[in-house]
C-alpha cells in the first residue's frame, strides 16, 4: 500500500513539473525563438513586447544564432537597434565562429556594419573559413565597405586558413578596384599564401589586367615564383591571359622562366591551347626549344597540340 501511494505521489510530482514547464513564462525556448523569428523579419513590435516580458536578446539557437545575427544578416537596422540597446552581444559568436558583423559582410550589408562598428564590434573576429569582415568584403568587391573598416583601423595583413590575406583574396577574385584601396592603405605587396602566390599571381591567373597593372605599378615583384616555381606571366599563360602576359613582359618579366616541372609560360600557353598568347610569346622572343623535366620542348608540344590555329605556329 505504501509503495502504491508513494508511485502515485511521484506522477503527480511528474504532472506537475509536466505542467509547470509547459505554463513558463516567456524565457522558455519557445520565446527565444520567436524572438530571433521577429528580428529576422524585422517585427519590431513583438520584438520589443518579448524583451518587456524578460526574453533574454542573446538566447541562441543549437548553432550559437542570435536576434541579433538575424538582424544583421537581413539588413534590419531597426530591430538590431533595438536588441543592442537592450542588451543583445554585439560580439556573441555562433558555432561556426561568426558574429553579427561578419553575417553583415557576408551580405553587403554597408549600414549594418557601420551600425555593429559603432557600437564595438570586433573587427578581429573570424567565421569558420578564418575570415574577417574585412577578408569578407573584399572577397564579395565590397569597395565602400572595405573603405569602412580601413578608416575604423583594421588589420590589413591577417590571414584565413590558406594563407590569404584581403589583398590577396581581392586579386585573386579580380575586384580592382579593392586592390587599389588596399594598395593605397599600405598593404603587402609581396606576401604570399600557403601556395606560395602573391597578389600579382592572383591577378595575372585571373586575368585581371587593371589588377596586374596596379600592382606593378606599387612595386610588386614581377618574376617572383609560388612554391611550384610559376611566376605571374607562367600563372597567366596558363590561362591563357594574352594580354596580362603583355602587360607582365612590358615590365621585364622573364619571358623564358621555368617552374619547378621545367614548363615554361610558352609551353603552358601551349597546354591550355590559347593561340593568341602562344603567338604573343613567339613575338616577344620565348625560346621554343627549352625542354621540360620531360625532355619535351615547347615546337614539340605545339606540333601536337589539339588547336590548329596553334599547330600553324610551328609548322
Amino acid at each position: 500500500m505504501n509503495l502504491q501511494v508513494a508511485n502515485s505521489k511521484f506522477r503527480f510530482t511528474q504532472l506537475l513539473l509536466i505542467l509547470l514547464l509547459i505554463s513558463l513564462p516567456l524565457s522558455s525556448w519557445a520565446s527565444k525563438k520567436e524572438l530571433r523569428l521577429a528580428a529576422a523579419i524585422d517585427d519590431v513590435e513583438t520584438i520589443e513586447k518579448l524583451l518587456d516580458q524578460g526574453i533574454d536578446p542573446n538566447g541562441a539557437n543549437k548553432y550559437g544564432r542570435t536576434a541579433l545575427m538575424n538582424a544583421a544578416e537581413n539588413g534590419n537596422l531597426l530591430s538590431a537597434s533595438i536588441l543592442l540597446a537592450r542588451g543583445a552581444d554585439v560580439n556573441f559568436a555562433s558555432v561556426a565562429g561568426c558574429t553579427a558583423l561578419t553575417l553583415a559582410a557576408e551580405m553587403g550589408e554597408m549600414e549594418m556594419t557601420a551600425l555593429l562598428l559603432e557600437r564595438g564590434a570586433d573587427m578581429k573576429a573570424m567565421d569558420r573559413a578564418g575570415r574577417n569582415p574585412l577578408m569578407i568584403a573584399a572577397r564579395y568587391g565590397l569597395v565602400d565597405m572595405v573603405a569602412q573598416l580601413v578608416f575604423k583601423g583594421t588589420p590589413l595583413e591577417v590571414a584565413d586558413k590558406n594563407g590569404q590575406t584581403a589583398l590577396l583574396i581581392a586579386a585573386k577574385n579580380g575586384h580592382a578596384a579593392v586592390v587599389k584601396m588596399l594598395i593605397e592603405s599600405g598593404a603587402n605587396l609581396q606576401v604570399a599564401d600557403e601556395q606560395g602566390k602573391t597578389a600579382l599571381m592572383h591577378a595575372a591567373e585571373k586575368g585581371d589586367v587593371d589588377g596586374v597593372s596596379m600592382l606593378l605599378a606599387a612595386g610588386s615583384q614581377v618574376d617572383q615564383a609560388s612554391t611550384d616555381g610559376a611566376t605571374a606571366l607562367i600563372w597567366a599563360a596558363s590561362q591563357g591571359h594574352a594580354q596580362v602576359a603583355d602587360l607582365l613582359l612590358i615590365n621585364g618579366a622573364n619571358i623564358n622562366i621555368q617552374d619547378n616541372m621545367g614548363l615554361t609560360a610558352l609551353a603552358e600557353a601551349i597546354n591550355v591551347r590559347s593561340a593568341n598568347t602562344v603567338k604573343l610569346l613567339l613575338q616577344k622572343g620565348a625560346d621554343p626549344a627549352i625542354k621540360d623535366k620531360q625532355g619535351e620542348s615547347a615546337t614539340e608540344l605545339g606540333k601536337t597540340c589539339r588547336n590548329e590555329s596553334v599547330r600553324m605556329l610551328f609548322q
